[in-house]
């Protein structure tokens, strides 16, 4: 029997947590005393042996990171929502806007680029006309001992080196962290 797309849909939202079924003699078993003392009698579940404790790596064994438990705990949470699953019109509604978002991002990342290209031309053709200009502002030949001055005073890196490399640099903070970084991090 099929059932109907309405239906289907609240499948997912009323389905059974548990997709464990009983076993078809758990109802008819005997609970009188005299069957219960008939039967084997189970394997205790408690145990003082230190042989139990050693087994389950009671201080000697792994330490579990605690960002590692933190990120699964977060992960498998019962409060954590499930996936969403749409229906076809719904996920093809999301998948059009999805869509025409990516393609309104790309143009703004052409624009971008489009634009970046353009100030760098403006610059160097701004460094090219330095370069082939003399003391008195005119567009003079080159080899001249006066032409490009303007040039190689704007090019000069006075002062650059002196300070904190950029690879150095960090984002500044109102106070320091206690611990700069964990060097005993492993996965």
């Amino acid at each position: 029997m099929r059932r109907s797309t309405i239906l289907h849909s609240f499948y997912s939202a009323f389905r059974p947590l548990s997709t464990r079924t009983l076993p078809a003699n758990c109802l008819r078993k005997s609970f009188s005393p005299i069957t219960q003392s008939l039967r084997a009698p189970n394997a205790a579940p408690f145990s003082s042996s230190s042989r139990l404790l050693a087994r389950k790596g009671k201080g000697g064994g792994q330490k579990k990171d605690n960002r590692i438990t933190q990120i699964r705990y977060h992960l498998t949470h019962q409060k954590t929502p499930r996936p969403l699953r749409f229906s076809r019109l719904r996920a093809l509604r999301h998948w059009t806007i999805h869509r025409a978002w990516q393609l309104f991002r790309a143009k703004q990342r052409t624009a971008e680029q489009l634009e970046l290209e353009r100030q760098y031309n403006s610059m160097r053709e701004a460094c090219e006309a330095l370069r082939l200009m003399d003391e008195r502002g005119m567009s003079g030949q080159e080899g001249g001992r006066e032409v490009g001055r303007l040039y190689r005073i704007a090019m000069e890196k006075k002062g650059i080196w002196d300070n904190v490399p950029i690879e150095y640099a960090r984002i500044q903070m109102d106070y320091p962290s206690r611990e700069g970084w964990n060097h005993e991090w492993t996965r």
